[in-house]
């Protein structure tokens, strides 16, 4: 009898086109996917919470998959991390509600985008953090931060058109930890590039090229070439997922 498992995924996503499988490129849903097949045999399709895009990383990706499996959980567990590439894991594998969607099911998802203040870089944390070495209003940011506190339409803080362009950000916040500067952000979903562009914005009103008030102004015009540049995939991660 199949039976759903619930995964908890930890993924560096530089050397990966996302999280989405896509024909002929190196996904995390399709290394997961291939992963499956060969230890269960068939094809097994793994649904994640959200997509990640290209060079996004995660700490808590969830995602589950029905099958019918004659491996214990533990079994199962070490057998898809020993078979995993080294830059994807298996935090976590358990048997999960039948009706458990990890995409359906999915109440908020936290992000932390992390930029590294500083005028070099280590090679352990160059693939992690967006390097910046030019003067910021750290207090400007993080008044400017609160700002995208609300359920509204963030279509001009997006590369897409979707119908359905409403979401609700329930936190948005800066913080300096060391020489890093962190945005950490939740809410019940994200547009594509809506958090990124969301820093960059920060980033722009921070080193004084654009107004705290431009925040209001983008959600009014619903207009994405008045909002700042995307910042760089590699600083961003997905660290949580709440149900």
């Amino acid at each position: 009898m199949a039976e759903t498992y619930k995964l908890l995924l930890s993924y560096d996503g530089t050397d990966f086109h996302g999280w989405q499988r896509q024909p002929r490129k190196r996904t995390v849903q399709g290394v997961v996917e291939n992963t499956l097949t060969k230890i269960i045999q068939k094809k097994i399709p793994v649904i994640g919470s959200g997509r990640t895009d290209a060079g996004v990383h995660a700490l808590g990706q969830v995602a589950h998959f029905r099958a019918e499996v004659s491996l214990t959980e533990e079994q199962l567990f070490r057998a898809i991390n020993a078979l995993l590439p080294s830059d994807v894991r298996v935090i976590s594998l358990d048997l999960a509600n039948p009706d458990f969607h990890a995409r359906k099911m999915a109440r908020s998802k936290v992000y932390q985008y992390r930029i590294l203040y500083s005028h070099q870089i280590s090679p352990f944390l160059f693939r992690y953090v967006h390097q910046w070495s030019s003067p910021l209003d750290l207090p400007l940011m993080k008044k400017a931060a609160s700002l995208f506190v609300r359920e509204d339409d963030f279509s001009g803080f997006s590369s897409n058109r979707l119908i359905q362009p409403v979401r609700k950000v329930f936190s948005s916040e800066i913080n300096k930890k060391g020489s890093e500067i962190v945005f950490t952000v939740e809410a019940n979903g994200f547009l594509r590039y809506m958090v990124r562009t969301m820093v960059g914005t920060l980033l722009e009103i921070g080193k004084g090229k654009m107004a705290a008030e431009r925040i209001e102004e983008v959600f009014v015009k619903k207009n994405r070439a008045l909002a700042g540049p995307t910042a760089p995939a590699k600083g961003l991660c997905l660290i949580k997922v709440n149900y």
